[in-house]
């Protein structure tokens, strides 16, 4: 980022200055919006650093009081440390009342403006005495300009009290109490911008306004819970300098959620053999739900037909479980009710009508012969096949012999947990790097992984890595593993039948993660987050899907 910023000014002729404003126009932008889209009489507080990011912060001031707030600003250091366009800014607000009376010498209104104070603090000393006047003042808005980019060690002296201070107004108001909402410029301060592990203490923010693109700090977890709503501005540096950079890795957008919808949009022809057929093979003694949520999500997804298949014993308490347009059939099983190996030839049968198969949820992997029938319809495959829970189990770890192919692509959906057993490792410490360990097996084998967790990761086998920003910590309810294969299961029967040949899988996987995580977070906005199950996800996925492309979701 720090090479976009400077080849824009070099070879574009873009002023740090105006970026700089554009920055601080989106910020303002953000806070604005917070306080219902006026920003007149309200209480804003700015705390900066000497650097860029402080120098943001003091163009939002201007900004701000130009929109009629009283703004705080407090610099920690003195105005003859600043440098550049920071410095600029800095100056502008010690002007600010030359400004005002040079509106009125041109006879422009002032009475509308806000007010700015302006104050230097270069000592804790410096600090506590604010602390016990300027900030016991209200502020609706405090803005968070300490650092941006640069910082690659813990925070400290000063700026970890203002850190700590900035928790404290966070405890205040999660309690109940009318305290401020925190934004940051770029990424929360105490962050190092390259890295997803934590350096020391941070800002927690309610919104954080980040510039032309992400950075690893915020979107991959754990450091990226700090920083709450993430807004991505564009301030002006050219999308050819960003493609440039060539990076791996991606943070998805409801633009390609977008792009997929469009499509795959039925059209007036469209029917239930032009929406594709799914295959999913799931379910043993006891584990009959997990089959019947796979399915059922399937068919919500948008699959023109459905067809379990299952355990003989277990195909009666499947059928009554999923919706009544669900088929289910029944296969050769083991005593101890799992699929058995001779059911192989029956699902080779079954996937000569099928666009896609699903096999894992709730099979078991407590027999050689369930194993053995996993490695065979992996193999002996015909069609795309999406693996889950004991799919996964039941081929762990991953035969060294077994890859993906661009003609019929394999999905993985493991957890963590999963993703160890794949990788024949033992300790924790092996998906340190989720991204490297996603990406490094994904590779090797040639097939789409995509690792569940907090910020769920899609790795392609050509190394790109795609981070996906919807969902929330109600989806780890039972069951929700089951229902996202379902989910990434109909999607592809979709693409297959009405694609064809120009069916990008990747991106079918992507589309479905992003949606599924959309429609998690509606049913978390209406139902709260401690009592969502996994099925209402399923309920909410043509809301989901309406909210992206409600143009082609409505009936002509």
């Amino acid at each position: 980022m720090r090479e976009i910023d400077r080849l824009t000014t070099e070879r574009y002729g873009t002023p740090s200055l105006v970026m700089m404003e554009a920055a601080a126009a989106a910020t303002a932008r953000a806070v604005t919006e917070y306080l219902g889209g006026e920003a007149g009489t309200k209480g804003v507080l700015i705390l900066c650093g000497r650097g860029n990011n402080g120098g943001d912060g003091a163009a939002t001031a201007r900004l701000l009081a130009t929109a009629g707030a009283r703004v705080d600003v407090v610099l920690f250091g003195r105005l003859d440390d600043t440098t550049g366009a920071a410095k600029t800014n800095f100056e502008r607000l010690t002007a600010w009342k030359n400004e005002l009376a040079i509106r009125e010498d041109r006879q422009e209104s002032s009475t509308d403006l806000g007010a700015i104070n302006f104050y230097q603090c270069d000592s804790d000393k410096g600090w506590e005495q604010l602390r016990a006047g300027l900030l016991t003042v209200p502020h609706a808005v405090t803005i968070d300009a300490l650092f941006g980019t640069g910082l690659t060690r813990p925070v400290a002296g000063v700026y970890l009290e203002v850190v700590r201070y900035l928790g404290h107004l966070r405890q205040l108001r999660d309690s109940g109490s009318p305290h401020s909402y925190i934004v940051s410029i770029d990424l929360p301060s105490g962050l190092d911008s390259d890295s997803p592990a934590p350096i020391g203490e941070a800002v927690d923010a309610d919104v954080t306004v980040t510039m032309t693109a992400p950075k690893l700090a915020n979107v991959l977890p754990p450091v990226a819970n700090h920083n709450g709503k993430l807004v991505v501005a564009d301030i002006g540096s050219p999308r050819e300098l960003i493609d440039a950079a060539a990076t791996q890795l991606f943070l998805i957008e409801e633009a390609d959620a977008r792009h997929w919808l469009i499509q795959t949009r039925y059209t007036p022809g469209s029917y239930k053999k032009t929406h594709g057929h799914a295959l999913v093979i799931a379910g043993s003694r006891g584990f009959t739900g997990a089959a019947a949520l796979c399915a059922n999500a399937a068919l919500r997804a948008g699959a023109g037909m459905v067809t379990v298949a299952t355990p003989a014993s277990s195909q009666p308490l499947v059928a009554i479980q999923v919706m009544s347009e669900v088929m289910t059939a029944e296969l050769a099983e083991t005593d101890r009710g799992g699929v058995s190996d001779e059911a192989i030839k029956s699902v080779l049968k079954l996937s000569e009508r099928a666009d896609v198969i699903a096999i894992g949820p709730g099979l078991s992997s407590q027999d050689e012969r369930t194993r053995n029938f996993v490695r065979a319809v992996v193999d002996q495959r015909r069609t795309p096949v999406v693996i889950d829970a004991d799919g996964l189990n039941n081929l762990a770890p991953w035969p060294a012999d077994l890859r993906g192919s661009r003609e019929y692509p394999i999905v993985l959906t493991p957890h963590e947990g999963e993703m160890l057993r794949l990788m024949g490792a033992e300790e924790k410490s092996a998906l340190a790097d989720r991204v490297q360990a996603a990406r490094d097996f994904a590779s090797a084998h040639q097939v789409i992984v995509l690792l569940k967790g907090t910020r769920s990761l899609i790795a392609a086998p050509d190394g790109g890595v795609f981070v996906n920003p919807t969902g929330n910590a109600g989806l780890g309810t039972a069951g929700a593993g089951d229902t996202l294969t379902g989910i990434i299961t109909g999607f592809l029967a979709q693409a297959y039948s009405t694609l064809k040949q120009d069916v990008d899988a990747l991106a079918t996987v992507i589309a479905a993660l992003y949606i599924s995580g959309v429609a998690g977070d509606i049913a978390a906005s209406k139902l709260g987050m401690r009592t969502l199950v996994a099925s209402d996800i399923r309920e909410h996925l043509g809301a989901a899907i309406c909210s992206i492309d409600a143009i082609g979701e409505r009936p002509l």
